[in-house]
């Protein structure tokens, strides 16, 4: 099957390359720059070939966006992570409204975020939006991906665990200088999903013909920040004692100490959990670490 990916250069995107081909199909990577895309198993084209890509494959994915952490969140920064999810999807749908022989499935990511702070409620596909910056981001992304007149599924995406993660380098830091510890009260839920699980997922989502519409992509193994804390103090050989307050934390970070602080109790009610096959939070830092 010949299967489209934009953002396929990213982390996610690399994974499922690298499954895909692995088991036969023909990947196209879309990239804004292709000149700057290396080590990648898969054609590159770029975004100006999307409409004649689309036409003929079997399944569109979208994994491109600008990455949520790394710069604080200014408005200009804000509006690039919307726009960068928003507008591929757009483009995305567009050519498959007009493609001749459109695609099976188009997938498109979301986040785990869509529910905003949820507290303790659990949270299924079936929650509602919540009013957080970034459920509103995931609410206008969702919104886009559903316009697609073919089989549509949006991968809601926990804290992804694997190897290089830049955001699990960044959160084994504090660690490493003996200086991590829960943030804010530590008992806020930690949504995360090792990095082959997802890719699981995502395989799941092109080849599952009755699944369609949001999936919670995250691990049965759900911890509270502050167990998740003593976890990678535990897999680093540091101590886990030394709490961030979430004063200090809206002081450095804003609006963008949401990622820290809120949480969701989350789980799917529409994925086989045979998909899981790294529940344990120890055994992916371990691996990722």
């Amino acid at each position: 099957m010949k299967i489209v990916i934009a953002g396929g250069a990213g982390y996610i995107g690399r994974a499922l390359v690298g499954s895909l081909v692995g088991d036969g199909h023909e990947v196209v990577v879309l990239s804004r720059r292709p000149e700057t895309v290396r080590e990648i198993p898969a054609r590159v084209a770029p975004w100006d070939a999307a409409f004649a890509e689309v036409d003929g494959a079997g399944a569109v994915l979208n994994v491109a966006g600008v990455p949520i952490g790394g710069p604080l969140w200014t408005r200009r920064r804000k509006e690039a992570i919307l726009a960068s999810r928003v507008d591929t999807t757009h483009k995305l749908v567009e050519a498959i409204k007009v493609a001749r022989r459109p695609p099976e499935v188009f997938v498109s990511a979301s986040g785990i975020d869509f529910a905003g702070d949820s507290g303790d409620s659990l949270v299924d596909e079936t929650t509602p939006f919540g009013s957080t910056f970034l459920a509103r981001v995931c609410s206008a992304w969702e919104a886009a991906s559903v316009e697609a007149p073919v089989r549509n599924v949006q991968v809601r995406t926990a804290l992804v665990v694997g190897p290089d993660a830049q955001a699990i380098k960044l959160m084994a830091l504090p660690f490493r200088l003996f200086a991590g510890g829960p943030l804010g009260s530590g008992k806020q839920w930690f949504p995360w999903i090792d990095l082959d699980d997802l890719v699981r997922v995502y395989r799941a989502a092109i080849d599952d013909t009755s699944l369609s519409g949001p999936l919670n992509a995250v691990s049965p193994g759900l911890v509270r920040q502050r167990e998740a804390a003593k976890v990678i103090g535990s897999v680093l050989h540091r101590p886990a004692v030394l709490p961030t307050p979430a004063i200090a934390l809206r002081l450095l970070l804003g609006e963008q100490a949401d990622l820290l602080l809120h949480g969701q109790r989350a789980v799917t009610v529409k994925l086989d959990n045979g998909l899981f096959r790294v529940p344990d939070l120890r055994v992916s830092l371990a691996r990722a670490l």
